[in-house]
């Protein structure tokens, strides 16, 4: 016997899925911005001449980038607790795992729009008097932000679908809220169809944005 879809009783829960997708644009946005703050610092970590802020730098990104975020968000929540002593929340554990996970992906895409200006460009600001703070600020790095951004837009629309294993610890993101309508009208399917679509609206556009960056900057080239 076919399978009959009925979305009407799951869209009776439309207000659980509106507040369910405004919190992950919350977690979203959030993260993005504190990760971008702790890509640019530990960026600049790495291109330290100094070897010890260079590896604590490299330590930090390694351990980020080479963990699940589901196995750090369960580590924040559950094990940091025990270390220190003090009871965690959920959502502040939420948004902090994110941030860290997506500060580290940021700050080797942010270094390596940085490494990839030609060292003549540095060079030749460098002979015409300018500081290492000037030739950073006024030549590399306007560069680099147009060199990255694809990247960067493609790394924020990941984030955007990270949000979706907050729910684990009980964040009421737009995958727990599925859950939740499930649990309500036993119509798994119709939930997160629905569920599927709204991540597919809200992404469908920034990819295609990141598209339109990268191509018009292989034409300006």
């Amino acid at each position: 016997m076919p399978y009959k879809w009925d979305f009407s009783t799951v869209l009776q829960y439309w207000d659980l899925f509106a507040w369910g997708l405004w919190l992950t644009f919350a977690y979203t946005l959030g993260s993005i911005l504190i990760g971008v703050v702790i890509g640019l610092v530990i960026c600049f970590g790495r291109l330290s001449p100094f070897r010890v802020i260079n590896g604590l730098a490299r330590a930090y990104q390694e351990v980020f980038r080479c963990t699940p975020l589901l196995v750090q968000l369960m580590w924040f929540y559950y094990a940091l607790p025990l270390l220190i002593g003090v009871t965690i929340e959920n959502y502040v554990a939420a948004m902090l795992t994110l941030s860290l996970y997506a500060g580290s992906f940021y700050s080797e895409i942010f270094r390596g729009g940085i490494l990839s200006i030609e060292k003549g460009q540095t060079e030749a600001a460098k002979a015409i008097a300018m500081s290492d703070r000037q030739v950073m600020w006024r030549i590399i790095i306007p560069q680099a932000f147009k060199r990255v951004l694809p990247s960067f837009i493609n790394q924020s629309v990941i984030q955007f679908k990270n949000t979706s294993l907050i729910s684990v610890i009980s964040v009421g993101e737009l995958a727990y809220m599925a859950a939740v309508v499930n649990g309500q009208t036993y119509r798994p399917l119709e939930a997160f169809s629905v569920v599927a679509l709204l991540y597919f609206v809200v992404l469908f556009p920034m990819t295609q944005a990141a598209d339109y960056v990268e191509h018009r900057m292989r034409v300006s080239d």
